[in-house]
C-alpha cells in the first residue's frame, strides 16, 4: 500500500455512475442578527433554512433524487445582489432508457424540493435561479410552470428581471417567489466515495471534516450525505432500499466471518461525492484524502468497490496522485 501523510492508500478503485442533475441558486433576504447566527434556531435565516431543507432526505439509493449544498455566494455573486447559496440535486440516469421519461421523474422530484423547501417553508423571502456551468450545452431543459409556476393558481405572471424570464408567484406574506421559467439539466458523475479508516469515532468525525472542508474548495461537487456513518452496499431490502455495508462496521469485526476491519480500527466514515464532472469528482477526491490523510489516528484510505455491480465508472485512487 502506498502511503500519504501519516495513513495509508489502498490500491483499489471506487465506483461511480452517471446521474442526471441540475444546479440553481437560492437567494433571499436572511434578516438575522449577530445574536441569529449563535442561535440553534436555523428557521431564523431564511436562506440557511431552505437551503438545508431542500437537500435534506431522501435520496438517490431509494429511488428518489439527494441534493447537496456547494457553496455559499456573496452579495456580488448573485444576480439580484443577495446572498445565496449553489444547491444540486441529483437523479439516476441510463443511456438505454428514454431521456423524456427519466427527466420527468426528476423534475417531478426536484420541483418537490422547490415547493415544499423553498417556496413554502423558508420565511417568505427565497429567489430561484438556475446555475448551469458555463459554456456546456443541456441534454434537457425543465419547463418550470407547470410544477411550480401553478402554485400561484392561475395569478402567477411573467416578467423580464435580472436578464432572466422569470415567473412570480404570488405569496400571502407579500414578498412574490420567482424562479427562472427555464431549468436545465446535464449528466455528471455520481456516488463517488472514499472510505476512512480511524482508530476512533472522535478521529472518524475530525477526519471527515477535515476531508470535507477541502472537498468544498473543489467548485461544482457536494457531498450529500456530509460525514455518511453508514455507508451501503449492493443488494437491497425490500422496505429500506441498501443495507448498511457490514463488512466495514467495526462492531461487527468478531462477529461476521467476512469483516473487512483491520484490528486496531474502530470507525470507518464514508464521504460520498456528486460532481458536474469526472475532473471536478477526481479533483474532489484528491483533495479529501490528501486532507484526511493527516489527521493523527487515521491509519488507512480505502473506497467501495463492488467487483463492477454498482456503477460503471471506477476511479482509482493512487492514480489520482500520479
Amino acid at each position: 500500500m502506498q502511503g500519504l501523510g501519516r495513513a495509508e492508500i489502498a490500491d483499489t478503485f471506487c465506483e461511480a455512475l452517471d446521474g442526471l442533475f441540475s444546479r440553481f441558486i437560492i437567494t433571499a433576504e436572511r434578516g438575522i442578527t449577530p445574536e441569529d447566527t449563535m442561535s440553534p434556531f436555523i428557521e431564523y435565516d431564511s436562506l440557511r433554512f431552505a437551503a438545508y431543507r431542500s437537500t435534506s432526505t431522501p435520496a438517490i439509493v431509494v429511488g428518489r433524487t439527494e441534493a447537496g449544498i456547494e457553496r455559499w455566494l456573496r452579495e456580488n455573486e448573485t444576480p439580484d445582489g443577495r446572498q445565496g447559496v449553489v444547491i444540486q440535486c441529483w437523479g439516476t440516469y441510463d443511456s438505454k432508457k428514454p431521456l423524456d421519461e427519466q427527466v420527468k421523474k426528476f423534475n417531478k422530484e426536484m420541483s418537490l424540493r422547490i415547493r415544499q423547501d423553498i417556496l413554502s417553508a423558508s420565511g417568505g423571502t427565497t429567489r430561484i435561479f438556475d446555475w448551469p456551468e458555463p459554456g456546456k450545452k443541456p441534454v434537457y431543459v425543465i419547463d418550470n410552470r407547470e410544477r411550480v409556476g401553478d402554485c400561484g393558481g392561475g395569478d402567477e405572471s411573467f416578467l423580464k428581471e435580472y436578464e432572466r424570464n422569470n415567473i412570480n408567484v404570488p405569496l400571502m406574506i407579500g414578498h412574490d417567489f420567482k424562479i427562472d421559467e427555464t431549468t436545465k439539466c446535464r449528466i455528471g458523475i455520481s456516488g463517488a466515495n472514499i472510505q476512512i479508516f480511524c482508530d476512533s469515532v472522535d478521529t472518524g468525525r475530525l477526519a471527515g471534516r477535515a476531508s470535507i472542508e477541502a472537498i468544498k474548495k473543489v467548485e461544482g461537487v457536494i457531498t450529500p450525505f456530509y460525514i455518511c456513518p453508514s455507508g451501503s452496499t449492493t443488494g437491497n431490502y425490500k422496505l429500506i432500499g441498501p443495507p448498511t455495508n457490514r463488512k466495514y462496521c467495526p462492531s461487527l469485526r468478531k462477529i461476521i466471518p467476512n469483516s473487512e476491519v483491520p484490528e486496531g480500527v474502530n470507525s470507518v466514515p464514508e464521504i460520498v461525492i456528486d460532481g458536474i464532472s469526472m475532473k471536478a469528482v477526481e479533483d474532489a477526491m484528491r483533495e479529501g484524502i490528501k486532507a484526511a490523510s493527516y489527521v493523527d489516528g487515521v491509519k488507512l484510505i480505502s473506497a467501495g468497490s463492488y467487483e463492477g455491480s454498482l456503477g460503471h465508472h471506477r476511479i482509482y485512487l493512487r492514480e489520482l496522485f500520479i
